[in-house]
């Protein structure tokens, strides 16, 4: 059985990937009332769970589910457990030689505007008063200081863009939401269709273990703690 929720009324986007399904069920498990999206529409079934579309390379897609959750009462807890690692088009670069502008472009889109377009008509929902959070999955190679091997290019780009935009949210958060925290989270290598390819030589956890780390995190931060990188054992990640 889940631990007790911290959180009354979350928001995951991204319900239908590994650690997305995982959170939303996670989070209603433990009491929360979870209003799920995905590209699909798909979640996790479950009573406390509602599911809905938004496709985060639409904006108006997104701004419609916002005008839906402002309906049903303000959300303590927005989550945004998106990433684009490879796909059609899109591979980790191994070189410059590598670089392509086209898969720049769509790993930029899907993980940092993506995520920046559901803060900008979701955070306006957040209660003014009481604690309440934003958060996006991120990657511990995003870190600029960090990166010591090179590589994969247009995901750690991506990723540190998202660091940044969370950074940026995060001061304005503050003077308007001054119990509201906004932070990135690393949730390690997970066992899912992301990280496959290439976790032959990782230590992996699965969808349900990440989760639970990433909501004791979250449980265990404060506005302090806003703009900041956590990873899934509570440590901050160098920018």
């Amino acid at each position: 059985m889940s631990a007790v929720s911290p959180f009354r009324r979350a928001v995951v986007i991204g319900a239908s990937g590994g650690v997305g399904g995982a959170l939303a069920l996670a989070l209603a498990e433990g009491g929360a009332d979870v209003s799920a999206f995905s590209r699909s529409g798909a979640a996790p079934a479950h009573p406390a769970i509602r599911a809905g579309r938004i496709d985060l390379l639409d904006e108006a897609s997104i701004a419609t589910a916002a005008r839906s959750l402002a309906e049903a009462g303000a959300p303590d807890l927005v989550l945004v457990a998106t990433g684009l690692l490879h796909g059609e088009g899109v591979q980790p670069e191994k070189t410059w030689r590598q670089i392509d502008p086209q898969a720049l472009a769509r790993l930029f889109a899907v993980n940092a505007t993506g995520p920046a377009l559901v803060a900008k008509h979701m955070l306006p929902l957040l209660p003014r008063e009481g604690r309440a959070a934003f958060a996006a999955l991120s990657a511990r190679v995003g870190s600029i200081g960090d990166n010591r091997l090179g590589g994969w290019v247009g995901y750690r780009a991506s990723k540190a863009a998202l660091n940044m935009v969370v950074q940026t949210l995060s001061l304005e958060l503050k003077r308007t939401h001054p119990e509201a925290f906004c932070v990135a989270l690393h949730p390690g290598t997970v066992e899912t269709g992301l990280s496959a390819p290439f976790a032959r030589n990782a230590p992996t956890v699965s969808p349900s273990t990440a989760a639970g780390h990433l909501l004791r995190v979250l449980a265990g931060l404060t506005p302090e703690d806003s703009g900041g990188c956590f990873a899934w054992d509570g440590q901050r990640i160098v920018p």
